[in-house]
């Protein structure tokens, strides 16, 4: 036997405003998630009852419905706070742009040094990779130079061919 709610849920808006909304914001997932929870809320389902149903712990519904309570709708819509600072500068990340125009071929190794000399930077390989394709630069598979090659090769090729 389940024990009763204990704290219930405010009616910020009717039934009818809260299906528009969720009609309205069909292609805002997370939103449509978290007013799913409180329609079934509405509905008098309990807390761990509306968790399972929108597939979240009961922990997140408690959560979900104190910031309802508390701010109503605008309660309901995600905050990002845009994740962690970059190490480098927008200033030092144009320098480095600069820094690696100067050669064609770098390894995220190369990279990776040169970062640490020059900001005393320290990053890990992959997200060498990733800073690089945030400024524009691609990736590619390392093509090997044959060491014995000769500097005239392609005009050797084509006085044999010819």
């Amino acid at each position: 036997m389940s024990r009763p709610e204990e704290i219930h849920i405010k009616h910020h808006m009717s039934t009818d405003i809260l299906n528009k909304r969720i009609k309205n914001l069909e292609n805002d997932a997370k939103i449509l998630r978290r007013l799913y929870f409180i329609k079934y809320r509405y509905d008098g389902r309990g807390v761990s009852e509306s968790a399972k149903l929108v597939g979240i712990t009961k922990r997140v519904g408690y959560i979900w419905q104190d910031r309802w309570n508390e701010m109503g709708y605008k309660g309901l819509i995600p905050k990002y706070a845009g994740g962690r600072p970059s190490k480098l500068t927008d200033a030092q990340k144009g320098q480095l742009v600069q820094l690696l125009k100067q050669n064609d071929t770098w390894t995220t190794e190369e990279v990776r040094e040169l970062i640490f000399k020059e900001f005393i930077v320290e990053y890990t390989n992959k997200q060498i990779r990733i800073i690089l394709k945030n400024i524009g630069m691609k990736c590619a598979k390392p093509f090997p130079h044959d060491y014995r090659r000769p500097a005239n090769a392609e005009e050797l090729l084509k006085k044999v061919y010819q």
